[in-house]
Formats: structure tokens, sequence, C-alpha cells
């Protein structure tokens, strides 16, 4: 009987016009050339039996076919006019109309003026409600079928299972009932949006709940979609992805609008293919953007559309709505043979979608707003229960949506759903999360020219384990020089509300020689420097003891006080002065990190910054002192700027170093230039290293040294994004680095080194998300006065995740 129902199974296919996304009525639907009828005055055909490809036919549209991947369809038909026509020559010739990217240009030139953060001050709301649900025309076919699917499980003679699979087996069937009645996933949230020139942005986040989850997901509640940005369809850096068409013009509440027509480049096949993929309707007047429509390749993929309102002489985002297929249930129904003999399963498939509405209302501007109104995070959460967003909810929740809070927070606690989220959004920080410990991945894997590979383990104790103190610990091992390392510390914070804690710790472990200072540096920062040292072997043991304390002094600007006593040891041929091969150092440091444009929200395990803002400085002073035991009186100082600006030529990103180093100290603490080569000359498949935040590609490692120094780091991204073997974009940054010093008392330090007074220099290009795989190449050549004659020896390659970003 079951498969009886999948071969007669009802299908239901919905026909509307692309434009205007009405039903269109008296649409002859075809299988294989087989009319199965036509739609009916609200656009719809229901027909028995299976069909994948469909044919849609009307004498006023042109002819669209689709791909049938469940029991649901929607096929959107363009009008047959003159302008259709002209368009589709266009599109035979993979060209844009010159007219639409005039259009698109002055949307771009004038967006910063027709956003609402050219206002003096606003403050708006706003209701956002993300679910995860089945294609809701396909509920009442999955009720029946999950109905008979079961029952004929019933009649089948069980095989012996295990504990593990007799589990699985009732977990599956709990699920497939739930969702007779219940939504997989539902995320509610109430917010307030301010705004003001003289205080910057703040978001309150006034109450949420999430389905199965005791705790919001706090990383995550930052996430944001075309709020204030502006949106890739119509950025003119994604030219190279999509083909724009001016199509029309069209009145929205009494407002002249241009028509776009989009589509993404690679959908070239108009057969299997949506011809277009949206709509883009832009204000005649204003060249502000009111709505944008974008349709998946496949019309059962899913849409999103986003609509603007004018409000105060600007621009500000009224309503989101998304529906995004995330992939298939699969039921085997029955074993056939095909008409070579070949044994086939037939299966069933239901899709699951996201569905997305963000609505956002109760405009105001100009706002009297006080410092008060600001103080804190830019994020701060109020409330997280849930227990007020019917004051906020514009529609009341429909039962469907009332028992997913009922039945899936019931299934979030028996499979503790809570522990399982906390593994995902902590490796957002670059930990793995296993209950009350927090392992550190970066510590996992290292190599570097002294200790070779480094295999090693961090591990934290979380908010879980106590709220105010955090204990932590590693331990590391290297193969070449055959030593165990490790460390302790404990974290105490003073509060909860804000990052401000002290900080104990001690080490036994190697530092290599002239590193730059990282300290209050981003995780993506950290993860692209792990690098620095790979081909550096002038390595000094340290056994040191820190006591420090770090706060967030405002949302801006955080200070770090750290006092440090440590033991050194060279571990290469090097002596200093008259001075045995170990030293005793003491010393104070100041750490300051001002990031003006970040944005930050407080949660349980700390302090995270989900969006960095530019420009950022990060600023060190160390003095080392003659107390304690400390041999050395010194002052060190360094300096690092970065910098991202956006012009209409691309995106030119700027990072400017710089230290300083005075008095009498051995090596350690002056500065190594960056190098990464292990040496000159060497063949060319040895010159490929992984990228580092501030190193050279060409400059030999721990070669040369400065006590006194300033490097640029300049990259220029093309406004030209494209796609080469597969869906991601790719594009192309053009490199120029130089770096310059001197150093005063080279004959202090015995070793063979040199200092770095001659402009040292190279140039390159990376091409991002090479062939679609999700790293960056970079190609860099030597030039200026440390140049070799030979062209190959000035050649240097550098490998980078692409997620990782500037």
């Amino acid at each position: 009987m079951l498969a009886f129902s999948v071969f007669h199974a009802q299908q239901k296919i919905t026909v509307a016009d692309e434009y205007s996304q009405l039903p269109v009525s008296g649409a002859s639907v075809l299988c294989q050339g087989k009319l199965l009828g036509k739609t009916n005055t609200l656009g719809v055909l229901e027909f028995e039996g299976t069909c994948r490809e469909i044919t849609v036919r009307h004498e006023e549209y042109q002819e669209e076919r689709t791909t049938m991947t469940e029991d649901h369809a929607e096929v959107f038909l363009m009008k047959k006019n003159r302008m259709a026509s002209e368009i589709e020559e266009v599109v035979i010739n993979d060209k844009s109309d010159p007219n639409a990217l005039s259009i698109l240009k002055k949307v771009n030139q004038r967006f910063q003026e027709n956003s609402p953060l050219s206002l003096p001050s606003y403050r708006f709301s706003s209701f956002q409600k993300l679910a995860v649900d089945l294609d809701k025309d396909s509920l009442d076919i999955y009720n029946k079928f999950i109905t008979a699917y079961q029952d004929s499980l019933k009649m089948k003679e069980i095989p012996v299972q295990t504990e593990k699979q007799k589990k699985d087996s009732l977990m599956e069937v709990q699920f497939q009932n739930v969702l007779k009645e219940s939504q997989m996933f539902m995320w509610e949230r109430a917010m307030q949006h301010l705004y003001s020139k003289k205080y910057g942005e703040k978001v309150n986040l006034l109450d949420n709940r999430i389905s199965g989850l005791q705790q919001p997901i706090y990383e995550l509640i930052t996430l944001r979609s075309h709020l204030n940005k502006i949106p890739k369809e119509v950025n003119t850096d994604n030219e190279g992805l999509y083909r724009y068409y001016l199509t029309d013009s069209i009145d929205i509440d009494g407002r002249e609008n241009y028509v776009i027509l989009f589509r993404e480049k690679s959908d070239k096949n108009a057969q299997k293919r949506r011809r277009f993929n949206g709509y883009i309707y832009i204000d005649r007047d204003s060249y502000a953007i009111k709505k944008i429509e974008r349709n998946a390749t496949k019309a059962t993929e899913g849409s999103i559309s986003s609509t603007w309102i004018p409000m105060y002489g600007k621009w500000f985002l009224k309503e989101e709505k998304m529906k995004i297929n995330l992939g298939y249930q699969r039921y085997d129904i029955a074993k056939i043979q095909d008409e070579n003999g070949k044994e086939k399963t037939l299966r069933k498939r239901f899709g699951n979608y996201a569905y997305l509405h963000n609505e956002y209302f109760d405009f105001e501007s100009p706002v009297e707003f006080r410092s008060g109104d600001f103080a804190g995070y830019t994020y701060s959460v109020q409330n997280s229960d849930g227990t007020s967003l019917d004051e906020f909810r514009r529609d009341p929740l429909s039962e469907r949506e009332m028992n997913t809070y009922v039945k899936i927070d019931s299934i979030g606690q028996k499979f503790k759903i809570d522990r399982r989220v906390a593994i995902v959004t902590n490796l957002l920080r670059g930990y793995l999360r296993l209950g009350k410990v927090d392992l550190d991945i970066i510590r996992l894997f290292s190599f570097n020219n002294y200790e070779g590979v480094r295999l090693g383990a961090g591990a934290k104790l979380n908010e879980h384990f106590h709220k105010y103190i955090s204990p932590e610990g590693y331990f590391a091992y290297g193969f070449k020089d055959r030593k165990w390392k490790f460390g302790i510390a404990t974290d105490i914070r003073t509060t909860l509300k804000k990052n401000s804690l002290f900080r104990i710790e001690y080490m036994d472990d190697v530092i290599s020689t002239g590193k730059f200072n990282q300290y209050l540096w981003t995780t993506n920062m950290r993860i692209q420097n792990a690098g620095v040292d790979v081909n550096n072997g002038r390595y000094f043991s340290s056994k040191q003891f820190r006591l420090s304390y770090e706060n967030d002094l405002t949302n801006a600007l955080t200070m770090r006080i750290t006092a440090r006593k440590q033991e050194l040891e060279s571990k290469f041929e090097y002596q200093y002065l008259n001075y045995p091969n170990h030293f005793q150092d003491f010393g104070s440091i100041l750490t300051l990190k001002y990031s003006p444009f970040s944005k930050n929200i407080m949660t349980p395990a700390g302090k995270y910054t989900y969006e960095q803002g530019y420009p950022e400085v990060y600023f060190n002073y160390e003095k080392g002192m003659k107390l304690l035991g400390g041999e050395f009186d010194y002052h060190r100082l360094d300096l690092l700027y970065l910098q991202i600006i956006k012009t209409t030529l691309g995106t030119t990103g700027t990072r400017i170093y710089a230290g300083l180093q005075e008095g009498k100290v051995p090596i350690y603490n002056t500065f190594e230039m960056g190098g990464l080569d292990h040496f000159e000359h060497q063949k060319l498949i040895n010159r490929v290293n992984f990228t580092t935040y501030l190193g050279f590609a060409t400059m030999p490692s721990a070669k040369y040294f400065n006590d006194r120094f300033v490097g640029y780091y300049l990259t220029h991204r093309l406004p030209w994004n494209f796609r080469f073997l597969g869906k991601k974009s790719s594009s192309i940054d053009i490199l120029y680095k130089g770096i310059i010093g001197d150093f005063k008392n080279m004959s202090d330090h015995q070793f063979e080194f040199e200092k770095l007074d001659r402009l040292y220099q190279e140039i390159g290009f990376e091409y991002n998300n090479i062939f679609n795989t999700g790293f960056n190449l970079g190609f860099f050549y030597r030039i200026g006065h440390y140049a070799h004659p030979k062209f190959i020896d000035n050649i240097g390659f550098q490998i980078k995740l692409q997620m990782l970003g500037f």
C-alpha cells in the first residue's frame, strides 16, 4: 500500500508571475510532452503519479522547465514582450545591460547618503523569527505518509539490534512524530536599535527564546542581515558574479522605481534553471534600494526578499523574508528492478526549509540620548527567557509554532542540545568545549626550526565550573629538542557585566627571539600569525611568572597591566657582553587596545567581539627594572595600527607597525624583522610557507634584528569578484610590504646576524579562494636594495585560509 501511494501520490505545482508574484491560471503543465492539466484560478495544479521533469507553458509567458524534487514545486513565468525578448538576446551573449550597471553605480555612490547612519540619531525596534520546518505546503502529505510508513515498519520482522541501534531507532520515531505537530526549530528575538553620531551604535536585546535550548546562543544573537549594509546583489564589487538587465519602471507607494532583473553568471542552462534570480527595485529620485527579491537557481531551493521604506529623508529596512532549502528527509520505500534488471531503491523525499521573517518598526529621529544609554558593550542582553515576547510579537503564534517550544524543549533537555551547540559556538573563540572544559585547539600542533614538530594540549575550566574563577593549563613536547613544556594559569573575574579580570600564570617553555608582541590580538590574528616562527631556530628557554590585570575601560578601550619575572637561557650560540648564558629579567608591561568601531557582546564565557571594526590600535610599553633579581634596565615599546578603507576602486587594508628598544638588554627583547624563509638560494618548492600577519615571504628567517624599526603592509583588493570552478567567489589582492630600522649596539651581541638599515621591500598578489578550495595563494617578489640578481632567487609563496580575512 505504501509503494502504491508513492506511485500514485498527489503532487502539486504552483505557477505565478515572476514580476508581480500573482498566480497564473490556465497554464499548461506537461510531463515528457504529456499534458497533466492546467492551473486553476489560484495558479495551482494537483496531479497523481510522479514526474521529475515538468514543463509549464502559457500563451502570454515564456516556457519554463523545472525539476520536481518533492511533492510541491513553484514555477515563476516571465511574460513575453519586446523588452523580455531583447533581454533574452543579451542573456545569450552573457552581458549586463549598461543602463542597469549605471543605475547600480549611482546606488553604491549614494548608499551612505541614503543610509539612516547619516542621520544625527535614531531609534527603532525589531522582531525577528527564524524557524526550521518542512515545506508548509507538504505538511498534510507528510502526516499521512509518516503514519503509513510507521505502520508498514510494524509489519516487518525486526532484526536483532544493539542498544545503540535501538536508541537511535526510538529517537528517529520520536522525531517523526514530533514533526507532525511541531517545527524542528524556532528562535524569536525582540530588539531595540539606537544610534547617535556622538555615542555610536547600541542594540538592546529586549527578549529572546530558542527552542530546545536553556540559554541563548550569544554568538549568533549578533547576526544581522541587510541592516545598514549594502546587499551583495547591489554591490558593484560583485559585478562579475551577476548579470543585470534594466526592464521597466513601476510605481510603488506613489514613487517611481526602476526595475532591474539579475541572474548569477553561472546560470547558463535556462532549460533546467531559472532564467533570472530576482529583481531589484531602485527609487528613481534618490537611487535608494526599495526592494530586492532573490530566488534560488532552482525554484525548490528557496527565496529571499528585503524591503526598505523612506523615513526622515533616509531609507530604513522595513522587512526581510527568507526561505532556504536545508536538504531533504529521505525514506526508503521499496526495492524494484529497472528495465536492465538492476535493483533500485524507491525513496520518498520531504524538503527541510529555514524560514526567516524580520520586521522593523517604531522609527524615531532625531532622539535625545544620554551617554548612559550607550553604556557597556554594543550589544546588551536585558532578558533571555522569552517571558515578555508577547509584548513585541506582531502576529500571534500558530498552534504548530507554540508546540515547537513545548516539544523541542523537551527533546533538547533529553539529548542535552545545549552542550552540542556550545561546542560549535566556542570554536569561534578557538576552543573546543567538552562540558566544563574548553580545549585550546591552537595548541594542538605547531612547527618551528628549534622544536621541530610540537604537539600539545591546553584546557581551561569554563563558566560551568565557576562564574568568576577559571583555571587553565597546557603542556607540549618538541620532537626535535626532545623537551617537555608546560604552563598553568588562573583567571579571576571581578564582575560579570564586562571584561575585568586578574590573571596569575607560570610557564616553563621556550620563546623565539625578537618576537613582536601579540597581546590582546583577536583569535583570527593569532591564528594567522601562527607560522611566524616556522623557520626560526633561535630560541630561549624561559621560566616566567606573570601577574596581570585586564579591564575594558570603555567599549572601545581595553587596558592590561602586567608584572613579569623571568629566567632565560639561550638555546643557540650566543654571548651578551660579559654575562653568562642565562639571564634574570623583571619588568612591567602596559598594554592598550583601542578599537572604536569594533562591536562586542558580554556572554557567560566572557566578552565576544562579533565584528572587528577599523581603525584599531595596539600599543605595548615595557619597562625593565633592576628589582627582584632583574639584571636589566630598559624601555621597549611597540605599536600596531590597522585600517581598512573601501572606495569605488576597491578595498585597501593598511598595517603600520613600529618598535623601539632603549637600554642594555639581551637580543630576546629586540625585534626580529619578520623573515619567513629558511635560507636563501633554496629550491622553489621550499619557498612555500604559511601566511603570517606581519611577515615577509622572501626574507630569510632570524637573519635581521633591529632595536628600532618601522614597517608597513599594504593590501588592495580589486573591486572585481568572480567565480571559477564552484559556487564560491574569488578575488585578487595586490600587496606591497616594506620595513626599515637600525641597531645601535650590535657589537654587544655575539652571534651571526645583520641589521636592516635599508628599506626591505616585496610586492605580490594573492588569489583569494583559489580554485574554490577555501585557501588563498600569494606570490611575492623581493625588490629594491636587498633584491638578488637572479629572478628566481627573489620569489616566495604563501598559503592562507580564506576565512581568516584581512
